[in-house]
C-alpha cells in the first residue's frame, strides 16, 4: 500500500545525497588529471607571493580594462620564467602573483611596466623551424664559418619563405587589404638614424641572469649583419627568452613572433607604445571583416607618416616585451596620425590585438607592496598544524555530542564526516575549475564552520526535546520538531552566509580565502542537514531499538514530561 500523500520518505533524501557524492567523486577521478588532492596555497606547500599595487600617473584609480590587460601581460611573464602552477589574480587595484615551489625569486621583477615598440622589419623573416645549433660570436669582428648551404653574406640569396601567421594572414595598413608580396632578402636601408625612443631596462640583481641577458644582447642585438644572421639561425622560439622585457629599444633585435611560428631581424625602435593614444577593433561601413584602428599622438603620427612614406612595401613590427605581436605591411603613405590594420581577423583576435596596442605600454606603474617567501618545510609544518587544529576541534565536538546526545550524537558525528567528504571533493574540483587554492586562512574557515554545522544539529535536537517535554513521543516529535527547527536553521545559515559574502567582497588577500571557505561550508551544511541528518533522525524514531529512551539520550526529558503530568482519578477537595 502506498504511503499517504505528503508522508516523509527518508530514503529518497539519502539516495539524493549518495547521488551527489557519486557525481562529485566521478568528476574528481574521471576529469582533469585525476589527481584527488586539493590545490594548496604557498603558505601550505611553500613558494613566493608578490602583491603589486597599481598606480596611474595622475593618481586616479586604474580602469578594469587596464588591470585586466596588465594581468594578462604579467601572466605571460610568469609563465615565461618556466615554472608550473603560477597564477596572477586581480584583487581590487592589486595584482597578486603566486609562484609555488622554490622557483619564485624572479617574481619580484615581473611587475615592471610592459613596453611596446614599433620596429621596422630589417630583413626577411624565416619560419621558426629547428636549425642546427651554431656558435654565435660575441665579438663582431669574429664570424664563424657558415654551415653547408648557408650564404656567407646575409644578402647573397634569399632565406626560406616566411610562414603565414595564424588568424592574421595578411595584416596590412592602411585601408586596402592586399596580398603581401614576398619580402626582400636584403634589409631596406633606413633613411635616417632613428632617435632614441627609450632606455634599456636595468640589469637584474641576479648575476647569472644579468650575464645571460648581456650575452643575448651581444648576439641578438648586434649591429653586425653577419652576427644577426647567425643569431637568427640559432634562435629557438620554444626556449625561454632572456631578452623578454630586457631588450634595448635603440639596438636591432633578432626575435620571434609571439605564436612561435616566425623569426625576424628588426631595426631599432622608431616609436614606443606611449605614442599610441587609442586602438579599437571594429567593422567599417561597407566591410564585412574586423579591422584594428590605431591612433597616434601628434608627434607619433608625424614619425609614423615619415616612416610609411619612405618605406612603402616594407613591414613594421609591433613588438611587446621583445616579441612580435603583429607585422603588417605598409601599402602606402599613412598621414594624419591614424592607421588601420586589416586582415582575416575574428572578433576575439581583433579585440586582443587592439588591447595589446592600446595597453601594451601600460599607463600604470606597479610597486611591490608585499613580498612573501615561504619555504617548503615551513609550508609543511603549517599544513600539519592546520590539520591538527581541525582534528582537535572535531574531537571536542564528537566527545560533547556523544556525552550529551548519545545516539543523536552518533548521527551528528556521521553527518560531520559526510560533510567533510563533500567538502573535500568540492575543494579538488574548485582547484581545477577556478584555480582555488587552500591556504591557512581557508583551513581556519573550515574549522569555524565545524561549529556552525554542529550548531544546526543542536537546534534540531533541542527542538525535539521541547516537543517531548510537551508529552509527545520520539516518533511524533521528529516531524513537528523539524518543522520548527528548519526555519531557525535556515535563518542562522543565511546570516552566516551573508556575513561571509560581505567579508569576501570587502576583504583583500588571504582573508578572502577564509570568507570563501566559510560561505561554502555554510551552504554545504544545509545540504547535509536536509539530506542526511533529518532523514537519519526520522529513521531512528521509527526503530523500536534505536528509539529506546536510554539509547536515544532523550530518556531524561521523557521522564520529566511524565512526572509533570497530573495524576489520574478523583480529586479530594476540602470542606
Amino acid at each position: 500500500m502506498a504511503p499517504p500523500s505528503g508522508q516523509f520518505r527518508p530514503w529518497r533524501y539519502l539516495a539524493s545525497f549518495v547521488g551527489i557524492v557519486a557525481v562529485l567523486y566521478s568528476l574528481v577521478f574521471l576529469t582533469g588529471s585525476g589527481d584527488p588532492t586539493p590545490k594548496l596555497g604557498i603558505d601550505l606547500q611553500g613558494g613566493t607571493r608578490v602583491t603589486l599595487t597599481a598606480r596611474t600617473p595622475d593618481g586616479a584609480d586604474p580602469t578594469r580594462e587596464q588591470l585586466d590587460q596588465a594581468r594578462r601581460i604579467i601572466e605571460e611573464r610568469v609563465n615565461g620564467i618556466g615554472v608550473s602552477g603560477a597564477e596572477v589574480v586581480q584583487d581590487g587595484s592589486n595584482l597578486i602573483i603566486t609562484v609555488p615551489g622554490e622557483d619564485g625569486e624572479q617574481a619580484r621583477t615581473l611587475g615592471q611596466t610592459a613596453k611596446l615598440y614599433i620596429r621596422e622589419v630589417a630583413g626577411q623573416s624565416v619560419p621558426a623551424q629547428p636549425f642546427p645549433a651554431q656558435p654565435v660570436p660575441t665579438d663582431p669582428s669574429v664570424v664563424p664559418p657558415a654551415p653547408p648551404g648557408t650564404p656567407a653574406e646575409p644578402s647573397a640569396e634569399p632565406l626560406p619563405e616566411p610562414l603565414p601567421e595564424p588568424q592574421e594572414p595578411a595584416p596590412v595598413a592602411p585601408q586596402q587589404l592586399e596580398p603581401t608580396p614576398p619580402p626582400s632578402s636584403e634589409p631596406a636601408p633606413s633613411t635616417s638614424a632613428p632617435a632614441p625612443v627609450g632606455e634599456a631596462p636595468d640589469a637584474p640583481a641576479d648575476p647569472e641572469v644579468a650575464a645571460e641577458i648581456q650575452q643575448a644582447r651581444q648576439t641578438r642585438q648586434s649591429t653586425d649583419p653577419a652576427v644577426q644572421q647567425q643569431a637568427l639561425l640559432a634562435l629557438d622560439c620554444t626556449a625561454p627568452d632572456p631578452l623578454r622585457g630586457n631588450a634595448d629599444p635603440n639596438l636591432p633585435l633578432v626575435t620571434c613572433h609571439q605564436d612561435g611560428t616566425t623569426k625576424y631581424v628588426l631595426a631599432p625602435a622608431l616609436l614606443s607604445g606611449e605614442e599610441i593614444t587609442n586602438a579599437a577593433a571594429l567593422i567599417p561601413q561597407n566591410r564585412t571583416s574586423y579591422v584594428v584602428d590605431v591612433d597616434f599622438t601628434r608627434q607619433g603620427g608625424r614619425t609614423w607618416g615619415e616612416f610609411t612614406s619612405a618605406n612603402v612595401g616594407q613591414q613594421a613590427a609591433f613588438v611587446l616585451d621583445g616579441e612580435v605581436v603583429t607585422a603588417p605591411q605598409v601599402q602606402g603613405p599613412i598621414l594624419g596620425g591614424s592607421t588601420e590594420i586589416t586582415g582575416d581577423f575574428t572578433q576575439a583576435a581583433a579585440q586582443n590585438l587592439a588591447d595589446v596596442l592600446k595597453y601594451g605600454s601600460l599607463p600604470l606603474s606597479f610597486e611591490s607592496s608585499e613580498y612573501e617567501t615561504v619555504s617548503a618545510t615551513l609550508g609543511l609544518a603549517s599544513l600539519r598544524a592546520g590539520l591538527i587544529a581541525g582534528a582537535v576541534g572535531l574531537a571536542v565536538v564528537f566527545v560533547y555530542c556523544l556525552f550529551y546526545y548519545r545516539l543523536l550524537g552518533l548521527l551528528t558525528i556521521l553527518s560531520l564526516v559526510l560533510s567533510g567528504v563533500v567538502i573535500y571533493a568540492v575543494l579538488v574540483l574548485l582547484g581545477r575549475w577556478i584555480g582555488f587554492t587552500l591556504d591557512l586562512a581557508g583551513v581556519a574557515g573550515f574549522i569555524v564552520a565545524i561549529g556552525i554545522t554542529a550548531d544546526s544539529f543542536v537546534v534540531f535536537f533541542e527542538r525535539l526535546k521541547d516537543e517531548i517535554r510537551e508529552g509527545r513521543t520520539f516518533r511524533s516529535a521528529v516531524p513537528r520538531g523539524w518543522e520548527r527547527a528548519r526555519r531557525t536553521i535556515l535563518s542562522a545559515d543565511a546570516v552566516s552566509f551573508l556575513a561571509a559574502a560581505v567579508l569576501y567582497v570587502l576583504a583583500v588577500g588571504q582573508v578572502k580565502g577564509f570568507a570563501f571557505t566559510l560561505g561554502m561550508s555554510t551552504v554545504l551544511d544545509l545540504v547535509v542537514v536536509f539530506l542526511v541528518t533529518h532523514p537519519l533522525v526520522s529513521m531512528a524514531s521509527h526503530s523500536k531499538f534505536l528509539s529506546r529512551p536510554g539509547l536515544s539520550g532523550l530518556g531524561g526529558v521523557q521522564r520529566m514530561a511524565t512526572g509533570a503530568r497530573p495524576a489520574a482519578g478523583p480529586i479530594a477537595r476540602g470542606a
